[in-house]
């Protein structure tokens, strides 16, 4: 059993300490600090996304766990920046966004079982709206809103 929570804690740490660096880049301007600073995007970037007609820019900060996160830029209207698949990411919003973007309630029960260590943090805008998510696979509600954006972020598991 010790070893079950000592393995726990080794991928929980990555998680928190980004969570941690999000908070603060959040308090302190708009150049990022931390791990994420240095995240290289897995594509090759493009010119700054257009805003597209609806006002659809996020920036997805996505960690898989090995405390090496990347940045990816996303567009909508239409589909366009680095992210791998921009298409699949603007159909998940398109489907998703009004119930995976928004925190979970503090009084919603959720079955406590761990999905894993990958982490996302989502902000900009979607259709207009200002965006700030952090998703994390800590328990079923949240493994539930990671599902909901399969093909913004990476599926996990089989």
């Amino acid at each position: 059993m010790g070893d079950w929570n000592a393995m726990r804690m080794r991928l929980m740490v990555p998680a928190m300490m980004l969570m941690a660096a999000a908070a603060l880049a959040a308090c302190g301007g708009s150049t990022p600090s931390g791990p994420q600073a240095t995240a290289t995007p897995s594509a090759t970037p493009s010119a700054t996304p257009s805003s597209g007609a609806a006002g659809s820019t996020l920036t997805v900060l996505y960690d898989d766990g090995n405390g090496k996160p990347v940045t990816w830029r996303l567009s909508c209207d239409p589909p366009g920046g680095d992210h791998p698949d921009p298409s699949a990411a603007c159909a998940a919003l398109t489907k998703a966004a009004g119930t995976a973007l928004p925190a979970v309630s503090t009084d919603k029960m959720c079955t406590q079982e761990f999905g894993g260590p990958q982490t996302a943090v989502l902000t900009g805008t979607w259709r207009g709206k200002p965006v700030d998510s952090r998703l994390a696979r800590s328990n079923g509600c949240e493994i539930a809103r990671w599902d909901a954006l399969a093909g913004l972020l990476p599926k996990v598991g089989g």
